[in-house]
């Protein structure tokens, strides 16, 4: 990465100039401490790094300091000036054709990172109760957790996902008494749900369950629905939003390795095996015929209630065990992606996991902010529109690509303002489309390269500018002179595409997949500046070769991209 490799340049120079004793009385530095970032100008540069905070190791001032260390640059492939505190790069051609080279090699490889400091990462997120259709905030989890699973393999993480599902409570019985009350109301029985606020929150009065209850009868014909045992109904409700669940994440380009049940957790004793455990060690007592789990001692801003009065068990206890579960199955570290309002909730959970023995530290938590649909300029509740009401709805109106892509493009702990409109408009506004058109426009490119074309204006046959074996050959056999031809032109297109690497790296590392958003439209923005400003196929055969070879890197790096995010990659639109 160019980036790295500057700030190594300084920093070598930085420690020939102490040697040289030309850095005042500065006597040692430590690497890392600098930073390097574009200038706002780029007549300075491609690249700048200050080097002010070392003043005052060095007690003299910063243009000197900046002078002794360009001194000692090798300006091997670069150039480098002063400005101010300011060291100044400009990147070199040979560098720029040495980025394409790369990409050309590398293929759907370019930008992975390296094996070190690799891990075996548990990412657990969507994790919604199976009592209904998905709605759109699991729809932002299932985009999110999705796509940083494919960042972190992309990088060099073993990932596996998991789905917990929340089975074990109370919210089960609800679902099968709301089941039996539809499928009392298929039979033409004069039932329905309460009207009373409080009693109707027993109950899960959507639509959703007539066709559940349709297909229990079909199943099930002649049956007495008031004689089927309530723990039938549950079993068959919960087994059908399960599969409606799975169906949609499929569907959504979301992969699972494993649903982990809840009840399954409870089942196998190690909820109570975990409960005991913090029980030997002391780290419970009991108060108002509950039991209390001692957290403040490891940092929460009060003790928990693990087991209530009537001897049932909170949802933190299962909590417990399933994360200590996690660990106990060889994972190097956890990360969930839980909604904002659970924020109150880490402390615990760490706390927890610290009393029994695991490394509170391994366990990174995710905070998601809720999604708000905007229509024509007005945002709209979830729930009050009709037609746009769960996860399903969404997609089958803006599709699948803008669905994802939107849910993505701002950072997990942000509002999103999803703008239904805009998300299926084929317009530059939209910024799916937009990437996804530069994308469509340097495929047709590359096909124009291969095809005979009519001039619009003379109705004359253009030649065929080269063969497909030449543009095979040209992406097989790369001559890296060739980019030298057009990296004047392209030189800022080409930095971005060397961006690539370093955006993959720090997205990785910070846990955020929108700067992978943010990077494609960027790069879009760049292809289509340099498009409309050069002819890419014309009479001059070696400089067409040039930006053919340009063009190769260009849908590759966005193919890439697009990959982890989980979004087509369309060839025409």
């Amino acid at each position: 990465m160019l980036k790295d490799f500057f700030l190594s340049e300084v920093e070598n120079a930085i420690n020939k100039a102490i040697s040289a004793k030309t850095l005042g009385q500065m006597s040692e530095y430590t690497n890392g401490s600098l930073l390097i970032e574009k200038p706002k100008n780029t007549e300075f540069g491609d690249f700048a790094v200050n080097v002010s905070s070392l003043a005052r190791s060095a007690r003299i001032a910063p243009p000197m300091i900046a002078q002794a260390i360009l001194n000692e640059l090798s300006q091997k492939d670069y150039t480098a000036s002063v400005v101010g505190g300011f060291i100044n790069f400009k990147v070199s051609d040979n560098l720029l054709a040495n980025t394409i080279e790369e990409i050309l090699a590398k293929k759907e490889n370019y930008g992975r990172g390296e094996s070190e400091g690799k891990e075996k990462i548990l990412l657990e997120y969507v994790s919604a109760n199976p009592t209904g259709p998905f709605h759109i905030g699991h729809g932002r989890w299932a985009a999110m957790g999705s796509a940083l699973a494919n960042l972190l393999k992309f990088y060099g993480h073993e990932v596996y996902q998991e789905f917990y599902i929340n089975d074990a409570g109370s919210q089960i019985q609800k679902l099968g008494n709301s089941l039996r009350i539809r499928i009392q109301q298929e039979l033409g029985e004069n039932v329905d749900f309460p009207t009373d606020e409080i009693e109707r929150k027993n109950f899960y009065p959507g639509e959703y369950l007539i066709p559940v209850a349709k297909k229990f009868l079909e199943q099930n014909k002649g049956v007495d629905i008031h004689n089927v045992e309530l723990q039938t109904l549950c079993d068959f409700a919960k087994a059908e939003m399960e599969a409606c669940q799975r169906a949609l994440l499929e569907s959504f380009r979301v992969h699972f390795d494993k649903f982990y049940s809840e009840l399954d957790l409870h089942k196998s004793g190690k909820v109570e095996a975990r409960y005991k455990e913090l029980m030997d060690k002391g780290f419970l007592y009991e108060q108002d015929g509950a039991m209390w789990f001692k957290s403040t001692e490891y940092g929460d801003d009060q003790d928990r209630v693990i087991k209530k009065a009537d001897g049932s068990n909170t949802y933190l206890t299962a909590d417990i065990a399933y994360h200590a579960d996690k660990f106990d199955r060889g994972f190097d570290r956890l990360i969930d992606i839980w909604g904002a309002d659970h924020h109150g909730y880490i402390a615990r959970v760490k706390a927890s996991l610290e009393a029994l023995g695991y490394n509170p530290d391994k366990l990174e938590v995710l905070l998601g902010q809720l999604v708000n649909l905007v229509i024509d300029g007005n945002e709209v509740r979830m729930g009050k529109r009709k037609n746009m009401v769960t996860l399903d709805d969404l997609v089958e109106e803006v599709g699948i690509d803008a669905t994802r892509y939107w849910m993505i493009m701002r950072n997990i702990d942000m509002t999103l303002d999803f703008d239904i409109e805009l998300a299926k408009r084929s317009t530059d506004e939209n910024p799916v489309f937009y990437v996804q058109y530069a994308h469509a426009r340097v495929c047709s490119i590359l096909r124009n390269a291969v095809s005979e074309k009519l001039n619009p204006e003379t109705g004359e046959k253009s030649p065929a500018p080269m063969s497909e074996k030449e543009l095979d050959d040209l992406i097989s056999n790369f001559d890296k002179n060739l980019v030298l031809k057009t990296t004047e032109s392209a030189k800022s297109l080409i930095l971005k595409l060397e961006e690539f690497k370093s955006v993959i790296a720090l997205s990785a590392q910070n846990r955020t997949v929108y700067t992978i958003c943010r990077y494609v439209q960027e790069l879009a923005q760049e292809f289509h500046s340099f498009y409309n400003a050069n002819r890419v196929i014309g009479e001059d055969k070696e400089l067409m070769r040039a930006r053919l070879a340009l063009m190769v890197a260009i849908k590759t790096t966005l193919k890439n991209a697009l990959d982890i995010l989980a979004v087509s990659a369309p060839e025409r639109m």
